[in-house]
């Protein structure tokens, strides 16, 4: 296991030249970090996604973050919501890029995936790990070799990317900022705080969306973080658990 190396930042920030999962090393690591703090790599060697899928290294083209919050949130179950959003604003603020979210937690550039977030609980020790991964200088080629019609990068999307010095930008500006002045408000308030910001980048919102047992238009995301949809010839239903597909989104019908 390569040695962390400590970088500036307000917070407890960590570097690692490659590890095989952020989010390990995090879990590992607990004492490491104060009330906040993060881990980032450009080589991710074993990270994974929601339901288990595996999230597919780019070694110096992506960064992978995991944002350590040890705190006991008032809406732990929302928390991946609250970091699309930061992760959204970070990079809009950073390269004028307008993402939207596919609930609960994709970020999307003109319908493409560009980021990915898992969040876990260790709820005994009141520590909370969310795991960012953003596609920031991979070619067409990388996606189409592995067969990603609906992936992107931030450089095919426009923006000027410096794989070498974007990733410790990005993981300071995200850690101290993103999170942690953001969270003076939600970790007491919950998502709440952030409803309305949510809403108005989620992509769901208005479209026809399949699920696990059902269908119909989602129509809101309510206060506890859950997609609210009205189901085709019936009432509504809130969803916060599986997968969702979104009609026009990643070829969904």
């Amino acid at each position: 296991m390569m040695e962390p190396i400590r970088k500036p930042s307000i917070n407890d920030l960590y570097y690692l030249p490659q590890v095989d999962s952020t989010n390990s090393w995090a879990k590992q690591h607990l004492d490491a970090f104060g009330p906040i703090g993060a881990v980032y790599t450009t080589d991710q060697t074993a990270g994974r996604g929601r339901l288990g899928r595996q999230w597919q290294g780019a070694p110096g083209q992506m960064l992978c973050i995991t944002v350590v919050v040890k705190s006991p949130l008032a809406q732990p179950a929302t928390l991946s919501l609250f970091s699309s959003l930061a992760t959204a604003n970070l990079l809009r603020d950073y390269y004028g890029l307008d993402c939207r979210i596919k609930w609960p937690n994709d970020l999307l550039i003109g319908g493409k995936k560009v980021v990915g977030i898992l969040c876990e609980g260790i709820p005994e020790v009141h520590a909370w790990l969310c795991g960012i991964g953003i596609n920031l200088a991979q070619p067409q080629r990388y996606f189409d070799d592995l067969d990603l019609p609906h992936a992107t990068s931030l450089a095919l999307a426009g923006a000027r990317v410096d794989p070498e010095a974007d990733p410790e930008r990005l993981a300071g500006t995200l850690t101290d900022f993103g999170f942690d002045r953001a969270l003076y408000h939600y970790e007491t308030d919950g998502f709440a705080v952030c409803r309305e910001e949510y809403k108005a980048r989620c992509i769901n919102l208005g479209r026809h969306v399949t699920y696990d047992g059902g269908a119909g238009q989602a129509v809101d995301i309510d206060e506890e973080g859950n997609l609210v949809v009205q189901e085709d010839g019936s009432g509504l239903r809130r969803v916060f658990t599986g997968e969702v597909s979104v009609q026009g989104i990643y070829g969904a019908l």
